[in-house]
């Protein structure tokens, strides 16, 4: 289903005290020095879909803050979305300074978060993710779910059940001044079980769907991925074993390991030990021994490859790409490419950058904005 964003306001977002932009359903790019405010407007649309968007922050962290001030002020960021025929009006923040929860209201009637994946389905890629291949497996494993809740926004919910499952769990087993309840501890691993499997299953649908994907695309310059997950529970679900057989397993496991997992201070089995794979095809190279530019290149192919599957899916909302200085770290053939395929998949992507030189191939079929410390200059339409 066609969608995308027409118009974005902000209210004392980051460092905006007042900022609007009008999109009209086009690929925009934003381009101007550090530190003025490119980022905080990708962080705004991301935040327009459940969760703490591209840069994980706590919800009292985004309100306007000036020199001097302890807290930041309430918030609010708005947009219209058009969706095929419709419109909706979207919009979250907080209404007083310092509030840990924001609200989400759809054409001004507050509903749960979980409503906005109904009319936006933001994917992004930002600086923080071109060490991936680098990093620990926690901050690959959500990335990947990302990509996940991008296709099945109820993962998010399993997700959220199982880690609060595993912490609660977790304080039982650790906690020396009182002898843990099996029964509650039972029936903790009960929803860890439902939770995991459903997780794993998700996982491993989105990871078949998505090389199936790659690899009908592969006269495209960006590099080639064999995919994979590191996880029995990941493995099980992708070797075709229903999710209440996962579930059982995964019950019995964990009730198996509570001395071990006490005596180890964290839970060694589930789903939360997951790891995504991923090998450059034609070099035959994990990830993670390739070049900057080359990991940068295989990340961005999985971003746009999810997008390319959403985007013909005639029951969900299209993503909107939200690409956070990606075009720096492409030669000119990727750049170009980039652009004829977000073009080419009628999807709407936002892009940041230092330089307008680097949005070149883009010019003439996206919006360009210089952004300001002083606001937002949109360029010749």
């Amino acid at each position: 289903m066609h969608s995308a964003l027409t118009a974005l306001t902000l209210t004392n977002f980051r460092s905006y005290e007042g900022a609007e932009l009008r999109a009209d359903g086009r690929t925009v790019f934003l381009f101007g020095p550090n530190g003025a405010g490119k980022t905080n407007l990708l962080e705004a649309i991301s935040l327009l879909s459940p969760g703490r968007g591209l840069r994980g922050s706590s919800i009292a962290e985004v309100g306007r803050r000036l020199p001097g001030e302890t807290g930041g002020r309430a918030w609010a960021v708005s947009a219209r979305i058009v969706n095929g025929e419709d419109e909706v009006q979207l919009g979250t923040g907080t209404e007083v300074a310092g509030a840990a929860r924001r609200l989400v209201r759809l054409e001004g009637e507050t509903v749960p978060p979980g409503r906005l994946a109904d009319h936006i389905r933001p994917i992004w890629l930002t600086p923080a993710q071109d060490r991936l291949f680098l990093e620990a497996a926690g901050d690959r494993r959500r990335f990947f779910d990302r990509l996940v809740f991008a296709a099945e926004p109820v993962h998010a919910a399993h997700a959220a059940a199982y880690d609060k499952a595993l912490r609660e769990r977790m304080r039982l087993l650790t906690d020396e001044t009182a002898r843990p309840d099996p029964v509650w501890l039972s029936a903790l691993e009960a929803r860890m079980g439902e939770a995991g499997a459903l997780m794993a299953s998700a996982r491993a649908r989105t990871l078949a769907a998505l090389q199936a994907e790659i690899d009908s695309r592969g006269d495209r310059p960006f590099p080639q991925a064999r995919l994979s997950l590191a996880g029995e529970w990941e493995r099980l679900a992708g070797d075709g074993v229903g999710t209440a057989e996962i579930e059982t397993r995964l019950v019995a496991a964990l009730a198996a390991a509570r001395s071990r997992d006490a005596a180890a201070g964290r839970a060694l089995t589930g789903p939360h030990r997951g790891d995504l794979g991923v090998i450059h095809a034609e070099k035959d190279r994990p990830a993670a021994e390739c070049s900057t530019g080359e990991q940068k290149a295989l990340i961005l192919n999985l971003v746009l490859a999810q997008a390319a599957r959403l985007s013909a899916a005639e029951s969900a909302p299209a993503p909107v790409l939200l690409l956070d200085e990606v075009a720096a770290h492409l030669d000119p053939l990727r750049r170009a490419a980039l652009a004829d395929e977000i073009a080419a998949l009628g999807l709407q992507a936002f892009l940041t950058g230092t330089d307008e030189q680097l949005f070149d191939p883009f010019k003439g079929q996206a919006l360009g904005v210089r952004v300001e410390a002083s606001g937002l200059t949109v360029l010749d339409r």
